[in-house]
């Protein structure tokens, strides 16, 4: 049962998962959770218009790779792998990023390929899924970019059928569309304009007509899971495998984007760092809803806690 950490930094959030690793006589593999902890550090600030990682998002980074460190170490981890997305994959500093994390962490951070990202999302996402519901697709609403990925699974082995990864993500919608807090109805029209141009280019290559199951994954989609469902607090219990209709998608990402930041910031389930982005996040996951149901008559979305930092983890042992 060896111990692992697997550490997923994206465009807004870096986060880590320490686990155990049991290998079944089946083949099938299961994770049981040491130490999960997420951080808003915001690496893709200013990216989309600079081409470059900012000075204060490298040291917010910075600050929690130092403490993720330090748990790693603390609870004796054998082996840690570390991957990068979005953000860092056409940064002209990205060099900096790299020794950055070899002298907090002492590993290679890894820019994986897409077609890697896609399979690891997937296997992390469809785990506690019925076989028998696929194909699935599934989709990671990020900071800079959005995945899709289609696929089936046999609770062994995951075949990818086929995948996108598309330049539109919270951050980047939000930096490149909604300027005023609240979104004025201008900028909302025009932002779904881009979202749904954007995505386009995706539903080209995945054939929604096969999907039979949407599953959704990291911190956008879960936040809008917990709100939809008027939680207290962020739940991870109540927001995995928890579903969401369309109509609840639409009427949860309209609310958002029509509230102040304080409205936002004083919600239960909401993370600070997400405060300024989630209603980008929404419209991006509104308009794939959209899509769906045009498509593949799909109009329900399954929300899984698991995604690709579990899919990491699975990779190590």
């Amino acid at each position: 049962m060896p111990r692992v950490a697997a550490i997923d930094c994206g465009t807004n959030s870096i986060r880590l998962l320490i686990a155990d690793v049991t290998v079944h006589d089946d083949g099938t593999r299961a994770l049981d959770d040491v130490h999960r902890e997420m951080r808003i550090v915001r690496l893709g600030q200013g990216v989309d218009a600079t081409g470059r990682l900012a000075d204060e998002a490298l040291s917010r980074t910075r600050e929690a790779l130092v403490d993720y460190a330090a748990v790693v170490r603390r609870e004796n981890v054998v082996t840690t792998r570390m991957v990068a997305t979005s953000a860092t994959r056409d940064a002209a500093n990205r060099e900096d990023f790299f020794s950055m994390v070899r002298e907090t962490l002492g590993v290679e951070a890894e820019i994986i390929t897409g077609e890697e990202e896609a399979r690891l999302s997937f296997v992390g996402a469809v785990g506690d899924v019925d076989p028998a519901q696929g194909p699935f697709l599934v989709t990671d609403v990020g900071g800079g970019s959005t995945e899709l990925v289609l696929g089936n699974w046999d609770g062994v082995h995951a075949e990818i059928t086929a995948s996108q990864s598309v330049d539109i993500g919270s951050v980047r919608i939000t930096e490149r569309c909604l300027h005023t807090d609240p979104s004025t109805p201008d900028e909302m029209t025009e932002a779904e304009k881009v979202a749904r141009r954007v995505l386009d280019e995706a539903f080209a290559v995945i054939d929604a007509s096969s999907i039979r199951t949407w599953i959704g994954v990291a911190g956008t989609i879960t936040t809008l899971s917990a709100l939809a469902q008027e939680l207290p607090t962020y739940e991870p219990a109540a927001i995995h495998l928890s579903h969401l209709s369309r109509e609840g998608l639409d009427r949860t990402a309209h609310r958002l984007l029509e509230m102040t930041h304080e409205e936002r910031a004083a919600l239960g389930p909401m993370h600070p760092g997400r405060v300024d982005v989630i209603g980008g996040g929404a419209l991006v996951a509104k308009v794939i809803a959209d899509e769906l149901t045009e498509r593949a008559g799909i109009d329900v979305l399954t929300v899984s806690e698991h995604d690709i930092l579990d899919g990491i983890a699975l990779s190590i042992s």
